[in-house]
């Protein structure tokens, strides 16, 4: 009988919805556990990639259910945004009709797959109900000094015809379109992340976070400590300051590099010929991919000034050069170049014939400058430097900043890569800034009272490429609120990880329409337990809200300091070499899988094939063999319909030898299947070892012809599947147990707890290495020897086989385990 999951799914599905199962409210008395994975964008339907991901999540959230959690799981929409625009541009219709059409896809999508959604909660990001609070967010982050506008050189993709973020440019190109980025001078809105720097690189209060994930956080923070040194520029007011970790080669320091962006160099290139080679030089280097100027395979170049600093230290007039490999927004967008210590600095004055001055000897004190074939980069001995000479270089670097903070030469500092978040977007589809700028006020907030500043609907989306905002005049042209007079509103919209950078507080409270959630609420409900979504947003979306939540702290919306305690990062679905998604066009569709195997099937194939944050393969045989799996449960179960009912609640009192075997191998995989779950999340090893269970009980010949012991064993057996079963496939679960006769939903029997009693075994098995390979097996009783063990293990056949009458080396005995044998 093949298992009727076409019938059973819809069932219980419409049973959980009736029961409001998954419907929760704020349970001071009982522990919380929320559940949560990053929201998908809707720019089409669901495919197998997603249902991966949010398979994990599910399973966590039932297996916490049978623990007896009151347990979280929402949904919502990354619903505005590029992807969305681009899908409706496609389409040839509005947005929000495609962006709705999609959410009411995906909604049955996610029905249909059985997951436990609490659908009270559900929020879009591009209905006015939740970017109202975008708004006012941004408005308190304006009122704390943290949003700014201002002009500066930003990463251009001319096909989204919009601004990036540097961590959306991946190898010089658009992470979303993969076509190249430029460099464009543009004003834009930009948020002070970087006040928040050095509390972002503090890991101390996520529990449980990938290292790599905090590592990649950490690098791209990138926190030095050195000295900012000031450099007068010659007849002229103007200074350069520059950071530097190695104050120590300070007097060895013969010329000065700036990027071409510098506000110096474009002062200076105002006053010379446009038409000149200086000028062509600098339009080149702007628009080169940032990360290839900086690398060392890329080829250094440069052009003189005209212009020269003074070195304070000694009063040695420098050439400023304009060069490739400086860029504008690390540091403080200024190198001093010291080329006989520094490896960039030496080709580079090698290729322009610049002076070199060697200022740090090593231990021999035999560096010449005329021999040497690259800087010497290492610690060493001051020399070439006045009153610091002879000076160990580490401890010369205190030495040579005190005292030039005493000249007011310079300063301790400490410097960050991370650079603030530019957030501003030249796209209709998108959070409205709520910023009105006034010829007589200025720039000027839109009230509270007037949030949100709605989108204006009729804009045809794909008449142009730029933004489609700058001509709808009736939605632009608009009044101050201070001085009533005409203005104009802000037509830039926000970056959409603003919109998603704070979307989890907001599940806590999410009809909420007088703030943007309730505090009591939120500090019951976070911080989120499990978090799950893909490492590719390690330094974009977790660092943001991460952000978000300390500034929220800070303002007393909530309580806390990290937004997720636990996170995993989950592999993708590769389906023909590639990652499945809607824009290679190699996406498997989960209606497909539904209507052929059952959600279930789905389900179990996508966490048994590949440990979670492991890609999996798709595999048309793996999912069959899902299929058969469940089937052969559903078959156990009605061969066996009446003894299950009739010895459901069998107390076992005498335990013969059957009754052990099975009693062991339910108790064992109850330990297995609980320590994967809980401590590992490794549900492929949680599910095999429900398969190996599975084996070993449905091996029983005859079970109706057991003493009534063992038949209470074998149906403890039996039972301990569906328990096990239903974090992975709640369906079959569910109405396999109803059918043995249970009353209630299978979760309030709770999850099953192994005893030890049971795991003591009069035997053990143990398998036998040959030179590393498997070539048999032995059983014995446990309280046998280690000299009989290897007596017994070398009497084996096929292990006398691979000896063949070599000398054996040695017998190394893995208790409980493993024979290794070594020829």
């Amino acid at each position: 009988m093949e298992y009727p999951f076409n019938e059973i799914e819809p069932k219980w599905q419409k049973y959980w919805q009736e029961k409001g199962l998954f419907k929760t409210e704020e349970k001071p008395d009982k522990k919380k556990y929320y559940v949560l994975s990053m929201f998908p964008y809707p720019s089409g339907a669901l495919h197998m990639g997603h249902v991966s991901n949010y398979s994990i999540g599910d399973a966590i959230t039932r297996y916490k259910l049978m623990q007896g959690y009151n347990v979280l799981q929402p949904m919502g929409y990354d619903s505005f945004g590029l992807p969305a625009e681009n899908f409706a541009i496609q389409n040839k219709t509005h947005p929000r009709k495609a962006t709705e059409d999609n959410i009411d896809t995906m909604r049955g999508q996610f029905d249909r797959m059985g997951f436990g959604l609490d659908w009270n909660r559900e929020v879009s990001t591009c209905r006015p109900d939740y970017y109202r609070w975008n708004q006012w967010l941004f408005k308190r982050l304006y009122e704390r000094g943290l949003v700014y506008r201002k002009k500066a050189y930003l990463n251009w993709c001319e096909e989204c015809q919009t601004v990036l973020a540097n961590e959306q440019v991946e190898q010089g190109q658009c992470w979303r379109c993969e076509s190249p980025v430029q460099q464009k001078e543009m004003e834009q809105w930009f948020i002070r992340i970087t006040e928040y720097a050095e509390e972002l690189l503090d890991f101390s209060k996520v529990i449980d976070w990938p290292e790599r994930v905090k590592l990649m956080q950490t690098h791209w923070i990138g926190r030095s400590e050195g000295t900012n040194i000031n450099f007068p520029v010659k007849n002229s007011d103007q200074v350069i300051s520059v950071f530097t970790t190695r104050p120590d080669t300070i007097f060895g320091c013969t010329y000065m590099a700036l990027p071409p962006e510098h506000p110096y160099i474009m002062e200076w290139l105002n006053e010379t010929d446009p038409a000149s080679p200086l000028h062509a030089f600098c339009q080149k280097v702007i628009n080169l991919d940032k990360i290839a100027r900086t690398s060392e395979d890329t080829t250094k170049e440069g052009m003189f000034s005209g212009h020269y600093c003074i070195n304070p230290v000694n009063g040695e007039k420098i050439p400023i050069w304009i060069t490739n490999y400086v860029l504008l927004d690390y540091g403080t967008g200024a190198v001093m170049a010291v080329p006989a210590h520094d490896q960039r600095d030496f080709e580079f004055a090698k290729k322009y014939n610049l002076p070199m001055k060697i200022v740090i000897q090593n231990e021999k004190r035999d560096l010449n400058l005329e021999v040497m074939q690259e800087a010497f980069v290492d610690s060493g001995f001051l020399t070439n430097s006045a009153q610091f000479d002879g000076m160990e270089s580490e401890a010369s670097k205190k030495a040579i900043t005190d005292w030039m903070i005493e000249k007011e030469y310079g300063e301790y500092a400490v410097s960050y890569r991370l650079r603030d978040w530019g957030i501003s977007r030249q796209r209709y589809w998108g959070s409205p800034i709520p910023i009105i700028h006034c010829p007589d006020c200025g720039t000027v907030l839109v009230p509270d009272e007037e949030l949100p500043v709605e989108l204006p609907m009729n804009v045809e989306v794909g008449k142009t490429r730029k933004n489609p905002l700058l001509s709808i005049e009736e939605w632009v042209n608009t009044t101050c609120p201070v001085c009533n007079g005409p203005a104009k509103r802000e037509t830039d919209t926000m970056d959409t990880f603003f919109d998603s950078s704070w979307y989890y507080a907001r599940f806590a409270d999410a009809q909420n329409d007088k703030v943007p959630f309730s505090k009591e609420k939120a500090d019951y409900w976070l911080p989120v337990d499990q978090y799950i979504g893909g490492i590719e947003h390690a330094c974009m979306h977790l660092m943001y809200a991460r952000f978000f939540h300390k500034f929220m702290r800070d303002i007393g919306l909530l309580s806390g300091d990290e937004p997720f305690s636990r996170l995993l990062t989950q592999g993708m679905v590769i389906k023909d070499g590639a990652k499945m998604s809607k824009s290679k066009g190699n996406v498997v569709d989960p209606n497909y899988i539904i209507d052929r195997y059952g959600a279930d099937t789905a389900r179990v194939f996508m966490l048994f094939a590949s440990p979670p944050d492991k890609d999996v393969e798709w595999s048309d045989e793996g999912i069959m063999g899902a299929f058969r799996f469940l089937n052969r449960i559903w078959r156990l179960f009605n061969n066996n319909k009446d003894l299950i009912r009739e010895f459901r609640n069998h107390q076992i009192g005498e335990i013969s030898e059957q009754s052990r075997k099975l009693l062991y191998t339910t108790h064992f995989t109850i330990k297995k299947v609980t320590e994967d779950i809980e401590q590992r999340m490794q549900f492929n090893t949680a599910i095999a070892a429900l398969m190996e269970h599975f084996n070993n009980i449905s091996a029983v010949k005859e079970p109706d012809k057991l003493t009534d012991d063992e038949k209470g064993a074998f149906v403890q057996g039996c039972l301990v599947i569906p328990r096990l079963l239903y974090p992975f496939a709640p369906h079959i679960a569910e109405e396999l147990w109803q059918q043995a006769g249970f009353g209630e939903m299978i979760h309030n029997y709770r999850f099953p707890v192994w005893e030890p009693k049971y795991l003591k075994r009069d035997e053990i098995n143990y398998v036998i290495q040959v030179q590393g390979k498997v070539r048999g097996r032995i059983t014995v009783p446990a309280d046998t020897g280690e000299d009989k063990i290897k007596e017994l293990a070398l009497q084996v056949d096929n292990v006398q086989k691979f000896i063949d009458n070599q000398k054996i080396r040695k017998i190394v005995i893995v208790k409980n385990k493993l024979i290794s044998i070594v020829v």
